[in-house]
């Protein structure tokens, strides 16, 4: 269960050895899929990293079945809170629409804390979901009053003062964010990190964000009919403007921090894709350094690429570049372009 309450069916697997790691889990994605597939409890299955990231399923063995596989079938409630699960129009994926559901709150707030968002250290999946548990967290806003609390967590089998002390420490830290982690954290709709980023660096501040109109924030490129809405959607509820002002009183910072080039570079406004292994930076760093610069960092290569800067085993996304003409630059190459 997600964070927007999107229930996604998994694959619970005996443990193999996937590209380095062992999978013991593996997303089976929707319905649709797991349908089209013929994928069945009791399965022998192939399984990959999508992305060299998230293991999947790609398909079933059937010459392996033995006829006491059991076919899918969709969950028709949610799993947590027992509500009717609700599959919405052009969408594979069902969804849990309790907006009290324990398990979105819960993933909501493991969201807020996770690295790429407010980056809290000592607050991680566990944590969370026993802060949540004992009521010491249950909304974002108490995230920074858990010093209250600070002597019953105390009290926790394996967490001391050290532990304490850090948690608090990384919890105030987190309050001087740049605007896009914070926005990336509060988990709207459509929202990933290379957007937050865009509409955070577009208008400085929440407050502008919060004031744009549609015109406004689809003027921006890459932003849609599908960002406006969401944002339309978070500002309508009251709880939400309710949370951002609470965290303002806080002392959350809500103003775009870092610094980006907007004079003339080698990679301003271009689409830039990263492959293979990089040893200048990593690959993390040379993103932050390329959006700094006022490119558009993607994952995958199509037609509307720019650029591809290659390291060493580059793989298919080099291949392609190849084949679609679209320039490539090694490291050293990039090294120079740079200047770092």
């Amino acid at each position: 269960i997600g964070r927007t309450g999107q229930i996604t069916p998994n694959a619970v697997l005996e443990p193999v050895r996937v590209a380095g790691s062992l999978v013991q889990r593996a997303t089976l994605h929707n319905e649709d899929n797991c349908i089209r597939k013929d994928i069945r409890i009791g399965d022998d299955v192939i399984v990959r990293k999508a992305g060299d990231v998230i293991p999947e399923v790609v398909s079933s063995i059937k010459e392996r079945r033995t006829g006491n596989e059991i076919p899918f079938k969709m969950i028709t409630v949610c799993p947590k809170c027992g509500s009717p699960l609700v599959r919405k129009p052009n969408e594979a994926a069902y969804y849990c629409m309790n907006e009290e559901c324990d398990s979105k709150k819960i993933e909501k707030l493991i969201h807020f804390a996770s690295r790429e968002a407010m980056n809290i250290d000592g607050l991680g999946d566990k944590i969370i979901e026993q802060f949540y548990n004992l009521g010491f967290v249950t909304c974002i806003e108490d995230i920074y009053h858990v010093d209250i609390h600070e002597k019953e967590i105390m009290d926790i089998e394996g967490f001391g003062k050290k532990s304490m002390d850090k948690l608090l420490e990384a919890i105030e830290n987190s309050k001087a964010n740049s605007l896009e982690k914070l926005l990336f954290g509060l988990g709207i709709k459509g929202i990933g990190a290379k957007m937050a980023d865009t509409l955070a660096y577009h208008f400085g501040s929440m407050d502008a964000l919060l004031n744009a109109n549609y015109v406004q924030l689809t003027s921006i490129k890459d932003v849609g009919d599908t960002i406006a809405s969401s944002l339309a959607a978070f500002k309508r509820n009251e709880r939400n403007l309710e949370m951002i002002a609470h965290l303002k009183e806080l002392g959350l910072n809500m103003d775009y921090l870092k610094v980006r080039d907007t004079g003339d570079n080698p990679f301003r406004d271009k689409t830039v894709v990263i492959t293979g292994t990089l040893t200048l930076m990593t690959r993390k760093q040379i993103k932050d350094y390329l959006t700094s610069q006022g490119a558009n960092v993607t994952g995958s290569v199509s037609k509307k690429t720019d650029l591809v800067i290659v390291g060493e085993n580059p793989g298919s996304k080099y291949t392609k570049a190849v084949d679609l003409g679209i320039s490539i630059m090694n490291e050293s190459a990039f090294k120079g372009a740079s200047g770092l």
